[in-house]
């Protein structure tokens, strides 16, 4: 298979996986980029069973709409099921990295208001170490210089991603060439720095799930089984 065709059969995966979860009064949390789209896509099938959907980016909430999926603002919501999103990277403790498509602050908020976060992704997103894709960072606008002098610090060589400013009116340092073996401390570190609104790293909040498209099928992973 293609990795499109990954994508697709991850993302059926998913939605097979949380349709016994899914009632009447149930608000699904919906990620953002190419594998989300097939995921929403597979979805729409089923719209009938669930109340609606927070959907963590714009894009995403149009491509819903579009099927006729209620989209809530996570205000109005007590709880979410179920998050699902892809990731750019991830390892074998199910920590990612985040944030290719810009949305990484509104994804992390969505994660961090599911009971459970179900990560879709082809087989070339899963590294033993993470870092080959560069660490996208979102940084307020007057503070990206400074922000950027302290990813140095810290071992990074952060570029401005230019021409994209993110759904909340912020501006992304993409990070290269860092070798992450401590993702929790390295989360914990970059939100320190004053000027950061969220970085790519999802270790504090890993995902509970990884459905990963291989040539061999899809393996679900569990991180104490990873």
């Amino acid at each position: 298979m293609n990795q499109d065709q990954l994508k697709q059969a991850v993302a059926q995966a998913a939605v097979d996986y949380i349709l016994p979860r899914l009632e009447r009064n149930t608000i699904v949390g919906v990620g953002t980029g190419s594998t989300a789209n097939y995921f929403i896509d597979s979805l729409a099938e089923h719209k009938g069973l669930f109340d609606g959907a927070v959907a963590s980016s714009e894009a995403s909430a149009e491509r819903l709409r579009q099927h006729g999926i209620p989209v809530y603002d996570l205000n109005a919501v007590d709880r979410l099921a179920v998050y699902v999103d892809g990731a750019d990277e991830s390892n074998a403790q199910l920590h990612l990295i985040k944030g290719g498509g810009a949305a990484l602050t509104r994804e992390k908020i969505v994660a961090a208001c599911s009971d459970e976060f179900v990560c879709i992704a082809d087989q070339s997103k899963w590294v033993e170490t993470l870092g080959k894709f560069p660490l996208p960072v979102e940084v307020i606008p007057m503070a990206r210089a400074h922000v950027a002098r302290e990813l140095v610090k810290l071992g990074g060589d952060p570029v401005h991603r230019q021409g994209c400013t993110t759904d909340n009116g912020n501006q992304i340092l993409d990070v290269f060439g860092m070798q992450i073996h401590d993702a929790i401390a390295l989360e914990t570190a970059i939100n320190q720095i004053v000027g950061v609104v969220a970085n790519g790293l999802f270790a504090l909040r890993a995902a509970d799930v990884l459905l990963l498209g291989t040539s061999t099928g899809v393996q679900t992973l569990r991180a104490m089984q990873a």
